[in-house]
């Protein structure tokens, strides 16, 4: 796997060690640790450890590895926590809601009325515009 720097990137710093963190677990591709924005307790970020910005710029490789990880941070979550859901939440660009140009995950315990919410507009697309996406999608590919 390439690595790439950015100097001023506050996970990059995190992973390097410059920065203080409180570490869950890490691995060769990934560092989790919690979130000191958290929503809940338990509230953990996975990041990848190269500087790579979103989803869009991974390698296959790497996206494996960050879901792993995610896989497994969840699972401690649940272990320790028992809580009524884990959300996982993964944005890319600032209209997603990202705010580290880092590729990251959260993984959070959910507690019903916990005050937040991930809720959209359902539009309900007729089936020959889905249709017409995915072909657009599949070409893409």
């Amino acid at each position: 796997m390439k690595e790439k720097r950015e100097d001023n990137c506050v996970f990059c710093r995190i992973v390097r060690g410059e920065l203080p963190a409180t570490v869950v677990f890490e691995d060769e591709a990934t560092l989790a640790f919690m979130d000191i924005g958290s929503v809940n307790p338990g509230h953990m970020l996975v990041a990848a450890k190269p500087h790579v910005a979103n989803l869009q710029g991974m390698e296959a490789e790497l996206a494996g590895a960050m879901f792993r990880s995610a896989a497994r941070a969840a699972k401690a979550i649940e272990a320790v926590f028992r809580p009524a859901g884990i959300s996982v939440y993964q944005a890319n660009g600032a209209a997603a809601g990202q705010t580290v140009f880092h590729a990251h995950i959260h993984v959070l315990p959910r507690w019903e009325k916990d005050g937040l919410t991930f809720t959209w507009p359902v539009k309900n697309p007729p089936r020959d515009e889905l249709e017409k996406v995915a072909a657009q999608l599949r070409t893409a590919l």
